[in-house]
């Protein structure tokens, strides 16, 4: 054989502690929600854009916690399942992830409502994720609304360059491939600036490299963003507008 399959699979995200890099812009969350034991009024909000690592830290915490995830639009679906909503609060320590998208479905924020005054009637810890603040989700409920806020936030914001090359440099570590050091800030000037984005562009150049037996470099990503930005109808000009004189 002259060259090898190489399969277009999703990356699957690591949610091991030792993969959360802590920068400044997640460095307040990341403490806010270490100390759960302390959480005003049991509970807390943490926020941030997709990709900025809701979904890791809340796995850390549920770890942590011995806690129960569980995503927002399956809330209708475990009030319609009788007894579900108490034997979850019962646990104690409960993640609702996505909640804020649950605005507007009547069942499903009648059933955050219950699971909220269960889990902090028992003196447990209840977490909840979303891109805004909870006083921002236009719930109609009034006594969920009111809750939601007086809930304590904890904002993750979009990565900063330092946590996108770190988790680049990381990325192609795990994956076994060597890249020229210049290529992780000329990466970092081009790309979507979320981390599921530098997980998602990691494994597109090694898949690519493999199939075509040759090594990441500049030239190959600089083809790849191409090929992403014509296919989003972005064009060219991000790719254009850092030139590098450098081979």
């Amino acid at each position: 054989m002259t060259g090898q399959l190489a399969f277009d699979l999703a990356a699957v995200p690591s949610l091991r502690r030792e993969d959360f890099l802590v920068a400044p812009s997640n460095a307040l969350a990341f403490r806010a929600v270490g100390d759960w034991r302390s959480w005003p009024g049991g509970k807390l909000a943490l926020i941030g854009p997709a990709g900025s690592g809701k979904t890791h830290l809340a796995a850390l915490w549920a770890s942590e916690a011995e806690a129960r995830i569980l995503a927002g639009a399956d809330l209708a679906g475990l009030a319609a399942a009788g007894t579900a909503l108490a034997d979850l609060a019962a646990v104690g320590r409960v993640a609702v992830e996505d909640a804020g998208a649950i605005a507007g479905d009547h069942g499903a924020e009648r059933a955050l409502l219950h699971l909220h005054n269960l889990v902090l009637a028992g003196g447990g810890r209840l977490l909840l994720t979303g891109d805004q603040p909870p006083a921002r989700w236009e719930v109609q409920l009034p006594d969920l609304a009111s809750r939601l806020a007086a809930t304590p936030t904890a904002a993750l914001e979009r990565p900063d360059d330092a946590l996108l090359s770190a988790v680049l440099v990381k990325l192609f570590a795990d994956c076994q491939l060597a890249v020229p050091p210049a290529l992780i800030p000329w990466l970092v000037a081009r790309m979507e600036r979320s981390l599921a984005a530098a997980r998602r562009l990691v494994a597109r150049l090694d898949a690519r490299a493999l199939a075509e037996g040759r090594p990441v470099t500049r030239t190959l990503a600089a083809a790849l963003l191409a090929e992403e930005a014509a296919t989003s109808g972005a064009g060219t000009a991000a790719l254009d507008s850092h030139p590098d004189p450098t081979p």
